[in-house]
């Protein structure tokens, strides 16, 4: 690459290029919201037990990004210094979920193949493992992607480049999340969900190969015009540094951090929430094999119900996307923020409240959307203009902390509360999953009031 790399104003055309390979990641994580909940419940998983597996998400989120961030500003390659990471990431992570539904096989074979009789949660261990290598390797190329925005697009296009960023984590996860109810409602097929992981892997791999071949980036660290000492900062140091770059950049940390417990609720939840509290289907994990058969169709429409859901959730991310950016850059990022977060209180508690009604509960994860596609731009925007060049994935890394840890709260604090919180009907056992909405709610409550203490350029 030159080492007169400059940065050039992105067209519509460029903006959507940019952003292809988010939606191929986002079918991963997808994938891996929606469905990883009934493949480990079926494989034993109580809601402590899937709390714990979850905390895949957040623990490689703090180690990895940050991590990998860093080693992305420094790395020398001929392939640019962000593309060995989003392309690596996409490879290993595709395979795991290929791999994931398949677990108890696995086990099965492993045990047979040695002779060796392995205990009943052996399928739930290869489980969690797979779940740790998906969460990991999302990660590795999440991060880089982030960064690549300052990297190559202009100052002044940072909002919109976001914007279209949610554009497509909302189109890839609308596509990813409707292709199974669309193919059984409309084509009379019901696509299982190893096919649905197979897909997902795809999409990943694919689109981050086009992602690397399209789009032009910064070869070496040499390009950011910084010493080549200071790219040899310690991580501790990059933390100094980091909170050092302005005091509004320690109140957007406290903003995410609330906004990412409020989204965790839903996401890590919302499925069995549909499952066991919208369709009334028991804790399968306490009854015997013959009364979950009597249950297997239930589960099934639950299941598609919640990817319906979930499709509509980010059609509306998809459908706001840009109108937030341009919103955004006319009446500024926070006011708009604070508006999309009091969209999303509203629609937990909507849910929360009519928590068996679908038709409710879909409008209400229809209105969470809007708060979604703020999520997934403004923040970042905000962010952005702190940013010195040639930290840009440090920043992003350090960042996805103030994301990746709230997320161990919901796994272990939120997912103990549900557990705790039984209904007795006879002999069998439910949870009252609607105690998510409302702590996510709270959650989001907080979160706003702090957008409004943040000094932007625009107030």
């Amino acid at each position: 690459m030159s080492e007169n790399f400059e940065l050039r104003k992105f067209n519509t055309f460029n903006l959507l290029n940019l952003a292809l390979g988010f939606l191929g990641l986002q079918f991963a994580w997808q994938m891996r919201i929606i469905l990883s909940g009934p493949v480990t419940e079926n494989l034993g998983a109580t809601p402590w037990l899937y709390g714990l597996i979850w905390l895949a998400g957040p623990f490689t989120g703090m180690v990895v990004q940050p991590l990998v961030g860093a080693l992305s500003d420094k790395t020398k390659s001929k392939f640019g210094r962000r593309r060995p990471y989003l392309l690596g990431g996409a490879i290993i992570a595709s395979i795991a979920l290929w791999l994931f539904p398949n677990s108890g096989n696995i086990a099965n074979i492993f045990g047979n193949t040695f002779g060796v009789d392995l205990p009943t949660w052996s399928g739930l261990l290869i489980a969690a493992i797979f779940i740790w290598i998906i969460d990991a390797c999302i990660n590795i190329a999440q991060g880089p992607y982030r960064a690549l925005i300052p990297d190559v697009v202009i100052p002044e296009q940072h909002s919109l480049a976001n914007s279209y960023i949610s554009l497509a984590i909302g189109l890839g996860s609308v596509v990813a999340a409707a292709t199974a109810p669309f193919l059984k409602y409309v084509c009379g097929i019901q696509m299982s969900i190893t096919a649905q992981f197979v897909m997902a892997a795809l999409a990943f791999t694919l689109a981050m190969i086009w992602t690397c071949i399209t789009i032009k980036e910064k070869s070496t660290a040499k390009d950011t015009n910084i010493p080549e000492k200071q790219t040899d900062t310690k991580f501790t140091q990059a933390m100094k540094e980091f909170f050092a770059l302005s005091p509004e950049v320690s109140k957007i940390c406290t903003m995410q951090f609330f906004t990412w417990i409020g989204m965790m609720c839903m996401m890590i939840f919302f499925t069995n929430f549909a499952i066991h509290t919208v369709f009334g289907v028991p804790d399968l994990t306490k009854i015997s094999s013959d009364l979950q058969a009597q249950y297997s169709a239930t589960v099934t429409t639950a299941t598609n119900y919640s990817s319906i859901c979930f499709a509509i959730f980010n059609l509306i991310c998809f459908i706001i996307a840009i109108p937030i950016g341009i919103l955004a850059g006319k009446f500024g990022n926070k006011k708009i923020h604070i508006i999309s977060l009091l969209s999303m209180v509203c629609a937990y508690l909507i849910m929360g409240i009519f928590k068996t009604n679908p038709v409710i509960v879909g409008f209400g994860m229809a209105l969470s959307g809007i708060g979604w596609a703020s999520v997934c731009a403004l923040p970042f925007a905000m962010l952005s203009q702190y940013i010195k060049p040639g930290t840009e994935g440090s920043v992003m890394g350090i960042f996805n902390i103030f994301i990746a840890g709230p997320q161990v709260l919901v796994c272990t604090l939120v997912a103990w509360i549900i557990e705790k919180s039984v209904i007795n009907s006879g002999n069998l056992l439910n949870y009252h999953y609607e105690y998510t909405f409302f702590i996510g709610a709270l959650c989001l409550l907080i979160s706003a009031f702090i957008t409004s203490a943040i000094k932007t350029e625009k107030n």
